[in-house]
C-alpha cells in the first residue's frame, strides 16, 4: 500500500481525538475544568454544537445538524481525493493533508454521533482566552500549517546523480 503513511496519520488522529474525548467526557463534569498549569492552561470540559467557524450559527432550520454532515463529508472526500492525487514525493504536504483529514473524521464522528464536539484544551492568559479546542481542532491547524510551509518553501529536487 503506497499510502500507509497518510492512513497511519489519519487513524491515529482520529484514535487520539475519540479516545481524550471520551476521557474527558468520563472524568470532567460538564463546564468543569482542571488545572493543569495555573494562569495558562486548563482542562474544561465543553460541548461545541456550534458550526466551523461559525457557519450559518445566526440560521435555525429543519434539518440543519444533517445539512452540515453532509457539507463536512463533501469537503472531507474533496480533501481526500486531492490528497490521493499528491505525488509520493511530497511527503510534508501527505502529512499535513492526513492530520486534516483525521481532526475533520474525528470531529465529524463527534458531530454525526452526539450532535456536538467535546472540547477541552483551555488556554488563557491574563485577560486573553483562547476558545477550548480538542485535539482534533490542534491537528487541523498543524496541518494547515504544514501545508502552508510547504507551499512557501517546497522540497528541492534531488540533485541528478
Amino acid at each position: 500500500m503506497r499510502r500507509r503513511l497518510e492512513l497511519a496519520v489519519v487513524l491515529a488522529v482520529v484514535l487520539a481525538d475519540q479516545v481524550t474525548k471520551q476521557l474527558v467526557a468520563a472524568d470532567i463534569g460538564l463546564l468543569h475544568s482542571v488545572t493543569i498549569v495555573p494562569g495558562l492552561l486548563s482542562l474544561t470540559h465543553v460541548r461545541n454544537s456550534r458550526e466551523a467557524f461559525g457557519f450559518l450559527n445566526a440560521t435555525d432550520f429543519a434539518f440543519k445538524q444533517v445539512v452540515m454532515a453532509v457539507l463536512a463529508l463533501a469537503a472531507l472526500v474533496g480533501v481526500g481525493f486531492y490528497a490521493a492525487e499528491l505525488p509520493l514525493d511530497r511527503r510534508w504536504a501527505r502529512v499535513g493533508l492526513a492530520l486534516i483529514l483525521g481532526g475533520a473524521v474525528g470531529n465529524l464522528v463527534d458531530r454525526a454521533r452526539q450532535g456536538y464536539v467535546v472540547d477541552f484544551v483551555d488556554v488563557y492568559w491574563r485577560g486573553w482566552h483562547f476558545w477550548a479546542f480538542n485535539v482534533a481542532d490542534a491537528a487541523i491547524t498543524v496541518g494547515v500549517a504544514i501545508l502552508i510551509a510547504d507551499l512557501l518553501w517546497p522540497a528541492r529536487p534531488a540533485p541528478a546523480a
